[in-house]
């Protein structure tokens, strides 16, 4: 089965990840290419220097400081970028001019034959043309117990709630927003966990939760798990006092 990955060209924690999930690839599948995305931790495409007055403004001088640093540092570690992952396994990286759901974007990721492709950190919006792009289907990767916890960030709004437990979603792609049949729910509990943590620790199972999505689909073994919309939370960028709440419940981002 032939794989098309679609991700953003994250800093901090993808490219270990990826390097996880393409080392322990079941063995009747390959990734075929992965379509790279520039980096976009909000959802939505951003400059630079907009997303990180954003930071600064919302989360404070030393959250802005600590990633500030590690991004830095980032750029002479090259075993935090993707491209030299992909470098190392000879997959080709694919940098899209247009939108992901343009008709010239579509040709291109078409051009690989892909049976499956899967979305990790994701940070465009997919069409219905791109979803059934892939005869197996489009999967996502959420760090949430779906069906709650749908929108952005979710291991921050998990930690402020005192949630007990998270966990991960792999899921059917559709058109709503978190909104497809699960095949892969993954729970862990959270403990006295940083965000920080937290991301490390959904990172790495939501790469073992693609890996067992990728065997049921080869398998073709599997039952789907309902993502009913009426049990849905669905939570957006946090604010100031959103920020500030968490740490007033004695979270810790780090």
């Amino acid at each position: 089965m032939k794989i098309t990955i679609l991700t953003q060209d994250e800093p901090f924690y993808l490219a270990e990840n990826i390097d996880y999930l393409i080392k322990n690839l079941p063995e009747k599948s390959s990734i075929v290419s992965v379509i790279l995305f520039d980096v976009s931790p909000f959802g939505k495409k951003e400059s630079f220097v907009a997303k990180a007055k954003k930071t600064y403004s919302v989360f404070g001088f030393k959250f802005f400081v600590f990633y500030a640093f590690r991004y830095v540092l980032s750029q002479f570690n090259t075993n935090k970028k993707i491209p030299k992952v992909l470098k190392k396994y000879e997959i080709p990286e694919i940098r899209l001019e247009k939108s992901v759901n343009h008709e010239d974007s579509l040709d291109i990721i078409k051009s690989y034959e892909p049976d499956l492709l899967i979305s990790i950190a994701g940070n465009q919006i997919f069409k219905s043309q791109l979803i059934n792009l892939a005869p197996k289907g489009c999967l996502n990767l959420h760090t949430a117990l779906l069906p709650k916890y749908r929108g952005l960030m979710p291991t921050f709004w998990v930690l402020k709630n005192n949630e007990k437990h998270t966990g991960v979603s792999v899921f059917f792609v559709d058109e709503g927003i978190d909104s497809g049949p699960i095949l892969v729910q993954k729970k862990i509990e959270i403990g006295d966990m940083t965000q920080e943590e937290l991301i490390k620790k959904t990172k790495t199972l939501g790469m073992k939760a693609i890996l067992e999505g990728i065997e049921k689909i080869i398998s073709q073994d599997y039952q789907l798990i309902k993502n009913p919309d009426s049990e849905q939370t669905y939570y957006k960028f946090p604010t100031k006092q959103d920020v500030k709440e968490f740490r007033a419940k004695g979270k810790r981002f780090f």
